[in-house]
């Protein structure tokens, strides 16, 4: 979308620490008609891993249109959640994917960004 449209086309991930763990959130989406995106209680050595899986799943969201909770593939064989929360679409495991959230969230990290793997 253009300038002189009003839309400017850039979406931003901002951060904040929080009690229970680093909180990361969209800003720009809602300019294209589409919910935000968060993340809440993430270690803070995974921030800017998440900030690329937000950004990630922000571009197939703006790519596709979709604007409610859902299912979403983000590459080839991974899968994110999103469901409905406070101002927005949070980023969850997909269904069926028990276990500890925050080694699959760290897991994510590694299967999208290879390189992130220490």
């Amino acid at each position: 979308m253009s300038e002189e449209s009003g839309v400017r086309g850039e979406v931003r991930i901002v951060g904040a620490e929080r009690p229970d763990g680093l909180e990361l959130r969209t800003l720009g989406l809602a300019e294209r008609g589409l919910p935000e995106l968060r993340a809440t209680g993430l270690p803070p050595y995974l921030g800017q891993g998440w900030a690329r899986v937000l950004g990630a799943v922000a571009q197939r969201m703006a790519a596709t249109g979709l604007n409610g909770p859902a299912e979403v593939e983000v590459a080839d064989g991974v899968a994110v959640l999103l469901a409905a929360a406070k101002g927005g679409l949070a980023v969850l495991p997909p269904a069926g994917q028990g276990g500890d959230v925050q080694r699959w969230r760290r897991e994510l990290v590694e299967r999208l960004f290879p390189e992130a793997q220490s």
